[in-house]
């Protein structure tokens, strides 16, 4: 067997061992593994097929390397979802076995912005109902929601202190929503909403902008997401034509 070879072998084998431990309890989810030079010791590999191994390892996020800090175990994500699946908020964590919760930070009626006119194709004298809110599993908050909805197709009588905004929309307007388009971003730390989401320091943060639209094909919801990256991981079926 060729020396390209073996370094693959062994970084394989570090791969799978250092899933082993964790799977083992051996290190726990934000445990600092030991430094490269006791790891690579430890295994018997030099510290370049060690490396090789950590390196692959951070990119399927088992682990986080903190420069200057050490290398940790990463979070396991409590949310899966195919990003095609249009799910509220409230039934991924239901999905998840765990109680959703709602804080309510603040809501108030706006003028609509140009860009919300074009969304929503409004006249220019329709407002806009603006929900401010923290979504919470099992008392975690999770995910920063900032939520736009136009006042038309609301009752006056409507209470939006309730966990789902789909739900919301059907018993309150007869809007089923149907499909959304979205854009998915992740972001770095952000200054506002990381610490009321009670992220650390090098969790990111991923944004998930939707326009949704009900069975008639209009516009009636457009969300900002804010989602833990390490509680939620969305995943894509890609198919071949």
């Amino acid at each position: 067997m060729s020396t390209k070879a073996d370094n693959r072998h062994l970084y394989l084998k570090v791969i799978e061992r250092i899933k082993e431990d964790i799977k083992n309890g051996i290190y726990t989810e934000k445990e600092k593994l030991p430094s490269e030079f006791e790891l690579s010791k430890s295994m018997g590999v030099s510290r370049a097929t060690l490396r090789e191994a950590l390196r692959i390892l951070e990119e399927e996020h088992v682990i986080i390397r903190r420069h200057g800090v050490g290398t940790f175990v990463h979070t396991k994500p409590l949310f899966l979802s195919g990003i095609e699946q249009l799910n509220s908020v409230t039934k991924m964590i239901q999905q998840a076995n765990m109680v959703p919760g709602t804080i309510f930070l603040s809501s108030q009626v706006i003028t609509p912005s140009d860009e919300d006119i074009a969304r929503f194709r409004l006249e220019p004298e329709q407002e806009l109902f603006y929900l401010e809110r923290v979504r919470t599993a099992s008392g975690t908050p999770v995910v920063y929601c900032l939520d736009t909805i136009p006042m038309d197709i609301l009752p006056n009588s409507f209470c939006h202190e309730q966990e789902s905004i789909f739900d919301l929309l059907e018993k309150n307007s007869g809007s089923v929503i149907s499909y959304a388009v979205a854009d998915i971003e992740p972001i770095g730390y952000h200054d506002t909403i990381s610490p009321v989401l009670e992220c650390e320091p090098e969790t990111s943060l991923l944004l998930l902008k939707q326009t949704h639209y009900n069975q008639h094909d209009e516009p009636v919801l457009y969300s900002l997401n804010y989602f833990r990256a390490d509680k939620f991981r969305f995943h894509v079926v890609r198919k071949r034509f």
